[in-house]
């Protein structure tokens, strides 16, 4: 791997690399290791959707030319999914098109091969940084207040305590405000895409968020869109 002779700062976080040719994985994932990045490798574009569905990965290197399901596929599913991690794109291809395609579908960056690893480490902590920022923020939503940080919950002057599930649940709703959430994106967010309860448990979590953050309050911020799943925020009526 190339190095700078500039001095970096440490760099910390998981990284999904989801790259089929071995031998550039390998080597990516060396070059990533040795700038203390912890680095997962999958091959193939569906074992790379299933492991980027997890909470513990901080970013992902996605190749387009992917078996199974290209890199353009992975992406705009975890979007659609409501998945934010943040995606570096790496292609064979060039031009234009190819790099407008990858931002269209909900990549944060792109990265042509052949790379430079030191341009590559560079990206990934720039992702990472960038992600750090917007994830901290607090969300809010006229009176509610959330706070990633503090992982609290307040309406106007009001501290709400939260369970760590009832968090996780408004978290996923108040990150996506005035639009549909389905049922089954807060199954797989919440409780995880391996769990094997009753999935009315997602009906069960959301009566309990509006007995603390709604009905208290004599307001109705939590929607239900029958068949569909959940919306808070701009548009949201019971």
């Amino acid at each position: 791997m190339t190095t700078s002779g500039a001095e970096t700062t440490p760099s910390s976080g998981r990284i999904l690399l989801v790259e089929d040719e071995a031998a550039l994985a390998d080597g990516v994932a060396r070059g990533l290791r040795a700038e203390g990045f912890d680095v997962e490798i999958t091959y193939d574009g569906l074992s790379g959707l299933a492991r980027a569905r997890a909470d513990d990965i901080d970013a992902i290197v996605l190749d387009i030319m992917l078996p199974g399901l290209n890199g353009y596929k992975v992406c705009r599913t975890l979007r659609e999914e409501g998945i934010g991690t943040p995606i570096l794109m790496l292609t064979a291809k060039s031009g234009e098109y190819d790099e407008a395609e990858a931002l269209d579908t909900g990549a944060d960056d792109f990265l042509t091969k052949p790379f430079s690893y030191v341009v590559l480490v560079a990206r990934v902590r720039a992702l990472l940084r960038r992600s750090a920022d917007g994830r901290a923020q607090p969300i809010v939503i006229d009176d509610l207040l959330l706070d990633p940080l503090a992982r609290t919950c307040r309406r106007g002057e009001t501290d709400i305590p939260l369970t760590t599930r009832e968090y996780e649940l408004l978290e996923a709703l108040m990150r996506k405000p005035g639009q549909v959430v389905p049922k089954q994106t807060l199954l797989e967010h919440v409780w995880g895409e391996d769990f094997k309860g009753d999935p009315n448990v997602v009906e069960v979590y959301v009566g309990y968020l509006r007995r603390k953050i709604d009905r208290p309050f004599d307001r109705q911020d939590i929607e239900t869109v029958r068949g569909i799943g959940y919306r808070i925020g701009e548009g949201a009526s019971v």
